[in-house]
Parts: C-alpha cells; structure tokens; sequence
C-alpha cells in the first residue's frame, strides 16, 4: 500500500520513538506487506512489516523493514530497518503516518444544506449532499463526508471525522477527535414499547415461563426525549446504532471503540476506553465501566451491571451482574476457568452414557439372577 507521504527512515524512526539501523537517509513512500517490497529506487521505496522470522524470509534484498529486537537485518539483505520494541504499537504508529483518510475536499461543497442558525468552525470542510439542521456546532478542522445528515441541536467538537453516509440525530453531544465511519446511526429513538395491561414478557419474567390464558395484546411507543452523550476519542464503526435515552442521555465514554453493527440501546452507560467488538447488543438501562471488552457477538441483557476491566469472549451472553475485573465466557456467561471446566465434561459426556448403559446391563444382569 503507497500513499503520497514520504519520509525518510530516520524521521519515521524518530517520529515512532523506536531505533533505527542502517541508510537512515532513504525515503519510505508507504508501507507493504514483505512479499510486496522491492529494492529501493532512487525516489525511495515501501517498507515492510516483518517483526517476525516467519514473515521477514519473504523480505526483498535491497528493501526496507520493520523488524523485532534481535532480529538481523543483515541476514535479509535490508538497506535500512526500524527496530520495534511494542511491533503492534509500532504498527499503530506506522499505518497512521500513511494514512491519507477519506478525500473531502476543502470548505463547504454548494450543494450542502446548512440551517442559517448552525455554527460552523474554522477550517472545517463539508462534502456534498451533507444536511445540517437548526443550531447545530460543528467544531474547528471537522472533515464531514457525503450525505452525512446532523439534527438539531447536535454538538459536535473539533476534529471530527464523519464518513459519507452516517446519520447522527437531533440533541446529540460529541467531544474532540470523533471517528464515525458510514452506515452509523447515532441518537436514533429507543426500542421502548409498553402494553396497557401486564404483557406477555412481564408475565414471565414475573412466573419465570409459566403462562395463563394467553391474550390479545397492543404495544404503546415510549417516546425517546433523552439524547447521547459521547465523549473524547470515540470511533464508532460502520453500520452501528447508539440510541438515544427515553429520559436521561445514552452516554458513551471517552476513548471507547465501537465496532461495525454493534447496537447499544437506550439509556446504556457506557465507560472509557472499552472495546465493543463486531455484533455486540447491549439492552437496554445497562451499565458498562471503564475498560470492558466485549468479544464478538457478545450480548448484554437489559439493566445489567458489567463492572470494570471485565472481559467477555466471544458469543457469550451476560445476564447477571458481572464484578470488576472477571473474565467471563459462555451461554449463560460463567468465569472463563469455570466454563471451560464445562466443556471438558460435555466432552467427557459420551463416555459416560456408555460406562453408565453398561453399568445398568450389569445391574439388570444380577437383579435377574437375584
């Protein structure tokens, strides 16, 4: 992968806090994967991330690399390399240098439609087809792409970055440094419906599964009069959905990371620096602390506290409270040392059916001899 930045070894190695080897005066023009590198060429070359024996053998003599501490540049015939002690965080650092973002073109395309009332900071550049309603402030050097939609009285702070086609509502509060990527939908109305008499699912909660006579029911909407609160350093991927609160804000702390098609409902506090990865669905009135990482797939019921530093692995579903610092797995979720203790004796199942039909064999056996 190219891009139009270029730097030379020694600035990228400076720039990333990490030591370099070699002609420190060569210029990188991107970054590649090792079979993708070439020696480089007099307007400099792309250097590859091999912090790893296995990846570095496909590294090209002559070209330019990301190796681990200990590893020998000389042995793979590199012109010049960057050690890196943390290689992912190094990565982290890298991939930012040659990231071009998404391209927004300067100032306020003329097709936007921006409400008379709504502020709009210094530097900030608005795509096409963008929608921009009554009293809304966007904040200084915000990049908003195409077909973006803002409602009114939304807030949203400096260098924002909103991706073409992400849909953020009325009376919805966002800090600095904001990444939503398209698809998003931020402050859309709760999922929140009540029925004039006891219904169906308030009956079993309250038998747990027994059913009287079963009858016609109506659902009535709980409007949504609360909005979102979003902290600093938030991203929010594609196609996720945070609603907003019935009375008080859906809030989502600073320095969270939300993933593509996660869903957080109404009313859900959400902690700082948590990870809510692919398909998360957090019901409604939970509360998330500081954090948690939530796997793939992972479901919260509704009114449920998960303490913090908590991790969930994949698939499992929280339906109690969870103390700080657990490490949960499962359906229903348990500690991870217990549920794998599970496994093991659903494995050990089928020999144990066998050892207990040969057991009533013989049981049988002498009560016919008896």
């Amino acid at each position: 992968m190219s891009a139009e930045v270029s730097v030379t070894v020694g600035d990228l190695a400076r720039a990333l806090d990490a030591r370099g080897w070699g002609e420190l005066d060569l210029k990188v023009t991107g970054a590649a994967e090792p079979a993708a590198t070439s020696p480089v060429g007099p307007n400099g070359g792309v250097i590859a991330l091999a912090m790893a024996p296995k990846y570095a053998e496909s590294l090209q003599p002559g070209s330019i690399a990301i190796l681990a501490d200990g590893m020998e540049p000389q042995a793979y015939g590199l012109r010049a390399a960057i050690f890196a002690p943390r290689p992912r965080l190094l990565m982290a650092g890298l991939t930012r240098a040659f990231d071009p973002g998404p391209e927004i073109a300067p100032g306020i395309h003329p097709s936007a439609v921006i409400d008379p009332s709504a502020e709009i900071g210094e530097a900030a550049a608005i795509g096409p087809f963008v929608v921009i309603g009554a009293k809304v402030r966007i904040g200084r050097n915000a990049r908003i792409g195409a077909h973006v939609s803002i409602g009114r009285g939304t807030v949203i702070g400096d260098d924002a970055l909103i991706h073409p086609g992400a849909r953020i509502a009325h009376g919805v509060t966002i800090g600095l440094r904001i990444i939503v990527q398209s698809g998003a939908v931020i402050g859309g109305d709760g999922f929140s419906f009540v029925t004039p008499e006891e219904s169906g699912i308030e009956e079993i909660r309250r038998t747990l599964g027994a059913r009287d006579a079963i009858k016609e029911q109506h659902w009535t909407r709980i409007h949504s009069l609360g909005g979102v609160e979003i902290g600093d350093d938030v991203e929010i991927g594609a196609n996720a959905t945070i609603d907003r609160g019935t009375i008080r804000a859906t809030r989502i702390g600073s320095g969270t990371k939300v993933d593509n098609l996660v869903m957080v409902a109404h009313n859900v506090v959400v902690g700082e620096d948590c990870l809510l990865c692919s398909q998360v669905g957090i019901a409604g009135s939970s509360k998330i602390g500081n954090r948690v990482v939530l796997a793939g797939k992972v479901g919260v019921s509704d009114n449920i506290e998960v303490g913090d530093d908590v991790i969930a692995g994949g698939a499992s579903k929280i339906f109690t409270r969870v103390p700080a610092g657990r490490v949960v797995l499962g359906n229903p979720a348990v500690k991870m040392e217990t549920q794998l203790e599970i496994q093991k004796a659903m494995r050990r199942l089928p020999r144990f059916a066998q050892q207990l039909a040969k057991l009533q064999e013989t049981v049988t056996r002498l009560l016919e001899k008896g």
